[in-house]
């Protein structure tokens, strides 16, 4: 099988950071240069959903999403569980790791791909047509972005980790999400203290170097 990433995007590094704290090791194929601005041309030829990761399996099936590529991983080596062990915990890790996806990750990319030249035409990730920016969107994706932070804030005042006691899948999502987007100027502020802390927590994970 072969994993194909673009290390500069977040949802690849979802699908790294899982593999590592799996310590699973999969054949990489990088799909463009850490500079490149575009996906190359003979990945989007073969991959017709045009986004990244992918994940292709020895009879060719592709896997796309980065949340689909790490289920059949949970799937084939399920310790240690990173989508929870019994009824509660799988429940809660799926609801939190679903907000930091809409309300976080989605919610960055759509204040920053509405409002950042570099995304101009882009606003939407893998059409080949022109996809223009829309200020409103901007403003709005930045409104939910802050709103996803302070609930997740308010959580952490009675949990280490936003499913619960217990790193997730949920916490891989709303860290690579956040790491990425305080680069376009969406930072933690200091109105979410325990956020930093969480974050401090997880950026010291060997898993996140991945």
């Amino acid at each position: 099988m072969k994993l194909y990433d673009w290390q500069i995007a977040p949802n690849p590094r979802r699908v790294r950071m899982f593999l590592a704290e799996k310590d699973i090791t999969v054949d990489t194929v990088q799909v463009a240069g850490p500079k490149d601005m575009d996906l190359s041309a003979w990945f989007l030829e073969m991959n017709p959903r045009r986004r990244v990761p992918l994940l292709v399996l020895d009879d060719d099936t592709q896997i796309g999403e980065a949340m689909a590529i790490c289920r059949y991983f949970e799937a084939r080596h399920p310790q240690p569980p990173l989508f929870g062990r019994d009824a509660a915990e799988i429940a809660q890790v799926e609801m939190w790791e679903r907000e930091a996806d809409n309300n976080c990750l989605q919610a960055g990319g759509e204040s920053v791909r509405n409002s950042h030249p570099a995304f101009a035409d882009r606003a939407l990730p893998g059409y080949p047509e022109a996809t223009p920016q829309i200020t409103e969107l901007a403003e709005r994706g930045r409104m939910r972005y802050y709103r996803f932070l302070a609930l997740a804030e308010e959580r952490l005042a009675a949990v280490d980790y936003l499913a619960g006691a217990f790193f997730s899948v949920a916490d891989v999502t709303a860290f690579c999400a956040i790491d990425f987007w305080r680069k376009f100027r969406l930072p933690i502020t200091a109105d979410y203290p325990r956020l930093e802390r969480w974050y401090a927590r997880v950026a010291s994970r060997s898993s996140t170097a991945a």
